[in-house]
């Protein structure tokens, strides 16, 4: 029983950072937050940033290594 416990917590373990290093990755390029289809409007007194793009690219990219990880530690 702790053997399965301890797999799975190095398994979310790396996950986690591999999902911070890519996040790294991108703040370095400069691409989040600034996609086609961010939603941005600055009126005199007010701003408001929306990132419609960047959250469905993220979703789809955790979706993605989510599904990986789950199917190798079904076998």
């Amino acid at each position: 029983m702790f053997n399965s416990i301890g797999k799975i917590l190095v398994g979310f373990g790396v996950l986690l950072i591999l999902v911070g290093v890519v996040f790294l990755a991108l703040d370095k390029v400069g691409i989040l937050g600034r996609l086609p289809g961010d939603i941005h409007v600055r009126k005199q007194n007010s701003e408001f940033h929306f990132p419609l793009a960047t959250s469905i690219l993220v979703s789809v990219i955790l979706t993605l290594v989510l599904t990986a990880f789950f199917r190798w530690f079904r076998k």
